[in-house]
């Protein structure tokens, strides 16, 4: 017999609640959003957070300029619209797996406090955890692990942030790191222990 829109049955109208995902992982969703200055390390504690989590049998999935920029927003530059645009983006996609139940791991500049208030309405406040990777920016030019300090500095990178475009570091948020303090290994094993009961599953 045929499954036609008269004959499906009423179960199966209705979409899977966060819950029975949750439940099916045995962990809760979150967005963990880290931001601070290029070369604070981020990116270096995102996948060293992944690889622990993974290491538990955690789900996740990061989000960073890396897999956003090329992909769901390769149109988008670097003006304040723009700069918008691409996190009220990335909160959307983060968004919807949170609600799947997956750790989201958010690894963004995101520079100024409007712009991560945008992000932390859109997922939803309860669920977004601002962590402030905070290095000073004498250290993070230093590293200039990808280049771009120095381009910034011979003006071939305009609005950089940090250098030309300010940085509003978060005044609240719910932990903070300083990576020139200790090693990547220690900042993770922080990010680690904060996390957890957050996503620890509960009936």
């Amino acid at each position: 017999m045929k499954n036609t829109p008269q004959n499906i049955h009423p179960i199966f109208e209705h979409l899977l609640q966060r819950t029975d995902k949750e439940k099916l992982l045995q962990q809760h969703g979150v967005a963990l959003w880290l931001t601070g200055l290029s070369g604070s390390g981020k990116s270096t504690l995102a996948r060293g957070l992944e690889q622990r989590l993974y290491e538990q049998g955690i789900l996740t999935q990061v989000l960073d300029g890396d897999n956003v920029r090329t992909g769901i927003n390769n149109n988008l530059g670097f003006s304040d619209t723009d700069r918008t645009e691409n996190i009220r983006r990335i909160a959307e996609v983060a968004k919807l797996f949170v609600q799947c139940g997956i750790v989201t791991i958010c690894s963004f500049v995101s520079p100024t406090i409007a712009i991560r208030q945008l992000a932390q309405q859109i997922i939803a406040p309860q669920d977004f955890l601002e962590v402030y990777i905070n290095a000073p920016l004498e250290v993070c030019e230093a590293r200039d692990v990808k280049g771009l300090y120095k381009k910034a500095r011979a003006g071939a990178i305009p609005d950089f942030t940090g250098i030309t475009s300010p940085f509003e570091p978060p005044t609240a948020p719910h932990l903070e790191i300083q990576t020139n303090l200790q090693t990547p290994e220690q900042s993770v094993q922080l990010l680690f222990d904060f996390l957890l009961p957050h996503i620890s599953y509960r009936s």
